[in-house]
């Protein structure tokens, strides 16, 4: 949502010509795209220890 709502604000600050706002949407935006990658991240981990569990449990 952070990255949703940061390139509506980056849009905004380029069309009033607000580089304050532009600045806000950015930061929101990595925001965001730092938060999908830590949620990619820990999927990723989450994947690999079932996987891990399951060699286990085969011997």
């Amino acid at each position: 949502m952070d990255k949703i709502t940061g390139r509506a604000k980056k849009a905004a600050g380029d069309i009033m010509g607000d580089p304050d706002t532009r600045r806000e949407g950015q930061r929101e935006e990595r925001k965001g795209e730092t938060k999908q990658q830590a949620a990619d991240a820990q999927r990723r981990a989450e994947e690999k220890q079932r996987e891990a569990d399951e060699l286990e449990r085969r011997g």
